[in-house]
């Protein structure tokens, strides 16, 4: 299903080193699909800390709390999960395995089903919890306790692969990162294959003229670029297979990049093309029989934007 306005394009930007406690409206609240990736620190003399996904943001009274993740280190380090309804605790339930490790580093991953939420932590699964409350409900996260948080990212889920059953790669946020200054480059020595996906999460700068991605067989060929212009309000591609010969279309009628705001860009090679999807929403699939994905040997990113993870 297609985006029915430029609305549908915002997705939420990312959370650096914000102080605890810390409370946010989710943007657009939680729906199937959706992840939420926290990256941090567990203090070295830490007891406990709690995720909170919750439906509003009152005190008093309190608002219920659909999932709460609620990791403790004293004794038998071990995890609880429960909801809070109506101002009244439900049955906990206890999960014994504690991956999480005093004085250490983590990533924690929420990826919301149907059903059900999945924790990985440092990428491994840990544990799952059904819903007691219907998800709809979400509207709000809080985090607090012993941890310092580096970052909390929303990000959609790839909307071309609905049938995942593993959890997807979610790579760390990077802020400030000399290893993703624009202009950036990133070889691809093996090529390309169909299946394979390119996600680039970035900002926009204030005053945007625009930015490219472009795929690479060397230097001074470009097998396949994306462009995006600020002034014409245009998102277009162009692909060229040979120095005498170029095709080129406009990926949408609506230009959904704004300056200052985040984004998550989706581009997935096919055999004979490619797939394109902004924010979690499909854009559309764009012919390209002549291109051939083992050629390509380098992603190159230009332009008015601050990347924040680029991934292939």
């Amino acid at each position: 299903m297609g985006p029915t306005s430029l609305v549908d394009f915002i997705l939420q930007p990312p959370v650096f080193h914000p102080v605890l406690p810390y409370m946010t409206t989710i943007f657009g609240g939680l729906t199937h699909g959706k992840m939420v990736l926290m990256q941090g620190m567990v203090f070295v003399e830490a007891e406990r800390f709690q995720v909170d996904f919750q439906c509003g943001c009152s005190l008093m009274p309190r608002s219920d709390i659909a999932i709460h993740f609620n990791p403790r280190f004293r004794s038998r380090p071990h995890i609880i999960c429960n909801t809070l309804q109506n101002g009244h605790w439900l049955e906990e339930t206890k999960f014994p395995q504690l991956p999480l490790r005093r004085g250490e580093a983590f990533q924690l991953l929420f990826l919301f089903g149907q059903e059900e939420v999945q924790v990985s932590v440092n990428g491994q699964h840990v544990l799952q919890y059904r819903y007691r409350l219907p998800l709809a409900r979400v509207d709000t996260l809080s985090v607090f306790g012993d941890i310092t948080v580096k970052s909390i990212a929303f990000l959609p889920s790839n909307p071309f692969d609905a049938s995942r059953t593993e959890y997807p790669v979610a790579h760390p946020m990077q802020l400030n990162s000399s290893k993703l200054a624009v202009p950036y480059s990133h070889p691809l020595p093996h090529g390309l294959a169909a299946r394979d996906t390119i996600t680039v999460r970035a900002l926009v700068c204030p005053e945007p003229e625009g930015f490219t991605l472009s795929l690479r067989e060397d230097p001074s060929h470009i097998l396949l670029r994306l462009s995006t212009c600020f002034r014409s309000r245009a998102l277009v591609w162009s692909s060229y297979p040979d120095e005498a010969a170029g095709h080129s279309g406009k990926v949408t009628t609506y230009f959904p990049f704004h300056p200052q705001r985040f984004f998550e860009l989706l581009l997935v090679c096919a055999e004979g093309s490619f797939k394109l999807a902004l924010n979690g929403i499909p854009l559309g699939q764009y012919d390209v029989p002549w291109l051939a994905w083992d050629l390509v040997t380098e992603l190159r990113i230009e332009g008015d934007i601050t990347l924040y993870s680029v991934l292939s």
